[in-house]
């Protein structure tokens, strides 16, 4: 499955590294509760950003974005606490992180060019 938006495609894929992690976390390490907040806002930063194309209006598409974003900070934090807690390695955390954090800077540029058009 290939979407035209970057945004899409990348909240897509990092979705998908996000479950992988979850499975690698609940069954190797067995962690449960970080794991599982992460699951859930991992996962909901590209189920936002495809809410935002079918907004209903505007203000809509924006708040779905903002929506997105805050989940992608939420990610990023659960991240970092996973590699200072030794469960993920500083490799694998980098690499996660550089994702999240691509997708946080499409979310902001998105979120301007939503927001001047709306003005």
């Amino acid at each position: 499955m290939i979407y035209k938006n970057p945004l899409l495609e990348k909240s897509l894929h990092f979705a998908a590294r996000i479950v992988k992690l979850y499975q690698f976390l609940s069954k190797e390490k067995k962690e449960t509760i970080i794991s599982k907040q992460i699951i859930r806002s991992g996962t909901s930063i590209g189920a936002n950003a495809n809410e935002a194309v079918y907004g209903v209006s505007q203000a809509d598409f924006i708040a779905k974005l903002q929506i997105s974003l805050k989940e992608t900070s939420e990610t990023e934090y659960w991240l970092r606490l996973l590699n200072l807690s030794g469960y993920i390695d500083d490799k694998q955390a980098q690499s996660l992180i550089d994702d999240c954090l691509e997708i946080k800077r499409i979310l902001i540029s998105s979120l301007k060019t939503a927001k001047d058009k709306k003005n």
